[in-house]
């Protein structure tokens, strides 16, 4: 063990390394394999994600700036997507009232009911490829080991 930057003890170096590289390529993988039995034809993954953090949200509405925030692509590419899903009626923007720079993108009826469709599939896409590898202890595990690692980052704003 060596002194971290925090004043606490962290693992060794190799051990970390070797570490993030098994989660990194595993993440990989898991990415591959979903994607490819992804329902691409009705949305793209990004566009899932979207749909997927809007639809925990009140109202299913966040502003654009919190959307940014909670999903895995950059703030300009989540811009044009919503901009797409729009066009498309699976999503519509107003200005915030709070803030007239800001705008509030809400998930539609049409797109939840969407959402809902992909959704179903993917979990079973999910199901298949990460519950077949590990048992239900250790996905509990996982998911709390992942949470933590979250959790100890420094906050990016």
């Amino acid at each position: 063990m060596i002194p971290g930057e925090r004043g606490c003890r962290v693992a060794d170096r190799r051990i970390t390394v070797d570490a993030w590289e098994s989660l990194f390529r595993a993440q990989v993988a898991i990415m591959r394999r979903l994607a490819s039995g992804f329902p691409s034809e009705l949305i793209s993954l990004n566009e899932y994600d979207v749909l997927f953090n809007l639809s925990l949200q009140p109202e299913r509405s966040l502003r654009m700036r919190d959307l940014n925030k909670t999903a895995l692509i950059s703030q300009p590419s989540i811009s044009r997507l919503v901009d797409r899903l729009t066009s498309r009626g699976i999503l519509s923007k107003r200005d915030d009232p709070e803030d007239g720079r800001g705008t509030i993108v809400t998930l539609t009826d049409d797109g939840y009911e969407l959402f809902r469709r992909v959704a179903v599939l993917h979990i079973r896409s999910i199901t298949a490829t990460i519950g077949d590898a590990l048992d239900e202890d250790e996905l509990v595990e996982l998911g709390n080991l992942c949470e933590r690692l979250r959790a100890g980052l420094p906050d990016e704003h």
